[in-house]
């Protein structure tokens, strides 16, 4: 039997990665970025997927159409796997959140999953707009391989929700998902393991790492 397998991965860096970038901001990759996208698609593309699929954001779908042209398809967009709506963070720097992110990461992991500050998302919203977009794609393409191009807080509600002993509580010890970094699940008969989980593929230098 074929199984299911999905690789997914955060988009390259963004042309501004020292401020907070949410959903209300849909900026493109820096140069690195884009030497990142460029990096990582041929080894996406060894794997032969069925479709690319990415965020209809910029720094996703700028990821997502290298590694689309190196496998030979187009790029299909879901707009329901945009970053998560931030609020008032939305373009602060990082460090002078006045609190916010921190006091939101700490609500959460103390299973307070409901909790957002004004304007921004929760943990649940986050869950119950992107897990059906999972499951629909993995449906469509059961038994196949799938690139999924989107967001760090996504990729990691995602893996929380779906990985078998995880939970929200393990937020921090899961660590930041880094710029192209693949995690590759795999659907058995329990449900959905990782293969690799937030590795930085070798071929990317020291610099793209950075």
């Amino acid at each position: 039997m074929v199984r299911t397998r999905v690789f997914i991965l955060r988009h390259g860096e963004s042309a501004d990665p020292s401020v907070f970038h949410g959903a209300e901001s849909d900026i493109g990759l820096s140069e690195r970025g884009q030497r990142q996208a460029l990096a990582v698609a041929p080894l996406l593309a060894a794997h032969a997927p069925a479709a690319v699929v990415s965020s209809a954001m910029r720094r996703a779908q700028d990821t997502a159409a290298p590694i689309a042209a190196a496998c030979g398809l187009p790029v299909l967009l879901e707009p329901h796997l945009h970053e998560r709506r931030v609020g008032m963070l939305s373009g602060m720097p990082f460090g002078s959140s006045e609190g916010l992110w921190p006091q939101t990461l700490r609500r959460w992991i103390a299973g307070d999953t409901a909790f957002a500050p004004h304007g921004a998302e929760s943990f649940d919203n986050v869950r119950a707009r992107v897990v059906p977009v999972w499951e629909r794609l993995t449906r469509a393409y059961a038994g196949r391989c799938l690139v999924i191009v989107t967001h760090g807080v996504v990729c990691k509600v995602l893996f929380l929700s779906l990985l078998p002993g995880l939970s929200v509580a393990d937020w921090q010890r899961l660590g930041p998902i880094r710029n192209v970094a693949l995690t590759e699940l795999e659907r058995n008969q329990g449900g959905w393991e990782a293969r690799r989980l937030n590795e930085l593929p070798d071929v990317l230098g020291r610099e793209e790492m950075g």
